[in-house]
């Protein structure tokens, strides 16, 4: 009888290790030259500007409805959980800074960042894996077009224009559904509401709620793209490419929304 190696199993599991950091470490290669390549596209033609106008309306227009949404049941959500407490206390008339303040730093970027992620992520994951499992992109190289600047630039610029006023509007959206709630059920003037709302955001408060949506876009939009043109294995990698592409952007922004604060609260 043939008696195992116990060397021999030590060896193959170190080579698989091996092989699947080999991967790892590959991917994260590939993925940062394709940033690379899809930003540096922008500072030479061509440019395809019908494509970005497309894309902004597929990403910002698309996701409105479900942001504003969003942000409106958010606002008022937080005024619920937080009125109990503040009329405990007698201090109703700090709806206004907490709402805002709340909004405006992060539950208005980082929400609006997974909602677009979930929608857009694994939509273009989807659209160019589609396109890669029917040689769309190899036809594209064939005829002389760079498929990084044809596919991946315009996504990545507007995801880049249209987050930012996402969140914004997001933000106002939030501020409504919060003053409606506290005038509801609070009876606060409408008139201390907004003007405590406003006062109590700060340069470094708007620092921070707009620099985090720049940076979530160029995470959504490339890790979207690069999952999208990595499909392998027909139609099955096209919903693998999906999933992942959703996965991996949520936690690549909650990751950097930890960083990017951390740097914003440094600098102000």
């Amino acid at each position: 009888m043939a008696t195992l190696n116990p060397l021999a199993e030590e060896n193959t599991a170190l080579q698989q290790i091996n092989q699947a950091l080999k991967r790892r470490v590959q991917a994260v290669q590939n993925y940062v030259l394709l940033c690379w390549r899809s930003l540096a596209s922008l500072f030479s033609p061509p440019r395809y500007w019908n494509d970005t106008l497309e894309q902004m309306d597929v990403i910002g227009v698309g996701s409105l409805p479900i942001v504003l949404l969003t942000g409106f049941f958010i606002g008022a959500v937080m005024v619920l959980q937080t009125a109990q407490q503040f009329e405990r206390f007698g201090q109703t008339s700090l709806t206004g800074d907490v709402v805002a303040i709340a909004l405006v730093r992060e539950l208005g970027p980082s929400l609006t960042a997974l909602l677009v992620a979930g929608r857009n992520a694994s939509g273009i994951a989807s659209e160019l894996g589609s396109m890669v499992v029917t040689e769309q992109v190899d036809a594209m190289r064939a005829m002389g077009t760079d498929p990084v600047r044809k596919l991946v630039t315009p996504r990545i610029i507007a995801t880049v224009f249209t987050l930012p006023l996402l969140t914004a509007l997001a933000d106002l959206v939030g501020l409504i559904g919060g003053f409606l709630v506290s005038l509801l059920q609070l009876r606060l003037d409408p008139v201390e509401y907004w003007t405590r709302a406003v006062d109590a955001l700060e340069f470094g408060d708007l620092m921070q709620g707009f620099s985090k949506p720049v940076v979530f876009a160029l995470i959504i939009a490339s890790v979207g793209c690069y999952q999208g043109l990595s499909v392998r294995g027909g139609t099955q990698g096209v919903g693998r490419a999906t999933t992942e592409a959703v996965v991996v952007a949520s936690v690549f922004v909650l990751v950097a929304n930890f960083f990017v604060t951390r740097i914003m609260l440094w600098l102000f």
